[in-house]
């Protein structure tokens, strides 16, 4: 693919690349918004350096590829900014969210198109990398006999189970834990390819099979996506930024640099209705 207005360097052979040539802070023309899409289309995550901006201007940047999305359940921290989600660790935290190999929020029935991170500190030794992981390989790579049936289930995504330490928390009345049934493999509406579209973090069981069956079948998948030749590693520096399609690439944050302070803001693009066709 052939650019006008960026530079695209890869960072793996099959996922991920930097993106040059672009001030986040500033409104895209629509030649830059085509090469910055059709980047994210080619690369499922793309990666930007030395970006400043403030909240407006993340979300305007967001909103250049649809509406955002506001997180069901998560504390919203930044007072007038519902669409801000607060990444962050410090010295007290035991756990980070991301910890487990997920794409965000597929348990709305309309999973976010995707997800827009920006952070401003860093670990100063090194380490809060974030690995991202090709969806249409991990399908490609199963055998034509699985993938054929796979093409025929669903299943069931719940929020209660990636985030269950939510359950009590009265800091939201809107709060909700939604609950949505997908097709395991996912038809992308803008390249058309398949991905598979399962996850440790929301995904419970397939609906078509008994329940150790299902355990079983998802259980593998699972070990399946985690192939390291499906992946990228993404080294952090202050004022990167990700830019992930949520509908194609899977993500895990590594929590490696306790006691050290991460911090950063995310924005997130509301998507549509997954679907299968064959």
């Amino acid at each position: 693919m052939t650019y006008k207005t960026i530079s695209v360097r890869k960072i793996s052979p099959v996922i991920g690349a930097v993106i040059s040539g672009i001030d986040m802070s500033r409104d895209l023309d629509d030649q830059q918004f085509q090469d910055v899409h059709n980047a994210l289309m080619e690369n499922l995550v793309i990666f930007f350096r030395d970006q400043t901006m403030s909240i407006e201007q993340h979300k305007a940047f967001g909103r250049r590829f649809g509406p955002l999305h506001i997180h069901p359940n998560a504390p919203q921290e930044i007072a007038d900014h519902p669409e801000i989600l607060v990444i962050k660790a410090d010295e007290k935290s035991r756990h980070v969210a991301g910890e487990e190999w997920h794409s965000d929020v597929t348990s709305d029935p309309e999973p976010p198109m995707g997800s827009i991170l920006h952070l401003d500190t860093v670990p100063p030794d090194g380490g809060g990398d974030t690995m991202f992981a090709n969806m249409y390989v991990a399908f490609e790579k199963l055998s034509p006999m699985v993938q054929r049936d796979l093409e025929q289930m669903t299943a069931f995504h719940d929020s209660a189970k990636a985030h269950g330490y939510r359950l009590k928390a009265t800091d939201r009345a809107n709060m909700t834990l939604p609950r949505a049934e997908h097709p395991i493999v996912r038809t992308h509406p803008v390249t058309g390819r398949k991905a598979l579209f399962v996850n440790r973090a929301f995904t419970t069981h397939i609906p078509q099979l008994k329940r150790h069956e299902s355990d079983a079948l998802l259980g593998m998948l699972y070990n399946h996506i985690e192939t390291p030749e499906f992946m990228c590693r993404f080294n952090w520096q202050a004022n990167s930024v990700a830019f992930w399609d949520n509908r194609c690439a899977q993500h895990r944050a590594i929590f490696d640099y306790h006691p050290h302070r991460r911090h950063g803001l995310r924005v997130t693009v509301a998507g549509d209705k997954p679907f299968y066709r064959s």
